[in-house]
């Protein structure tokens, strides 16, 4: 017998351009126990890691500044400034970060702390983000 509160009745690919877009029909478990019939879509872009990377003596942290369309679109100059950042793309979490940093803030990372993952906006997008903090040091500027 099958405990699972969902059963997939319909999957549909709406876009497969930059990242997967489908759209999935199912049916829900009530607690109840009675079933309701839903719809939604979902934006698979696989998942992330992002760190902070501080220097503890100078007091400072590194962050970039990166244009984002969707901040555009919604009202916004498009510009963000952010923690370095990047998707897994068949990498661990703490290997894709240390090539993020590298290439995103010009600075090699050394030691790295996973803080946790999250889901980002688990309503409409599959990515999950890992979260790291590290040291640097002006040394290690590449």
């Amino acid at each position: 017998m099958d405990n699972s509160p969902v059963r997939i009745t319909a999957e549909e690919t709406l876009s497969d351009n930059w990242y997967l877009l489908k759209k999935y029909s199912f049916d829900l478990r009530r607690r109840d126990g009675s079933w309701q019939a839903q719809t939604r879509e979902v934006y698979d872009r696989g998942n992330g890691a992002t760190i902070l990377l501080y220097n503890r003596e100078q007091r400072t942290v590194l962050l970039i500044r990166q244009f984002r369309m969707p901040t555009f679109v919604n009202d916004y100059h498009g510009y963000l400034i952010e923690a370095a950042a990047g998707l897994l793309d068949d990498a661990s979490p703490e290997e894709r970060i240390r090539l993020e940093a590298e290439e995103e803030t010009g600075y090699r990372v050394g030691h790295v702390e996973k803080i946790y993952a999250a889901f980002m906006s688990p309503g409409s997008v599959t990515e999950r983000i890992h979260f790291f903090i590290g040291e640097y040091q002006p040394g290690d500027r590449v």
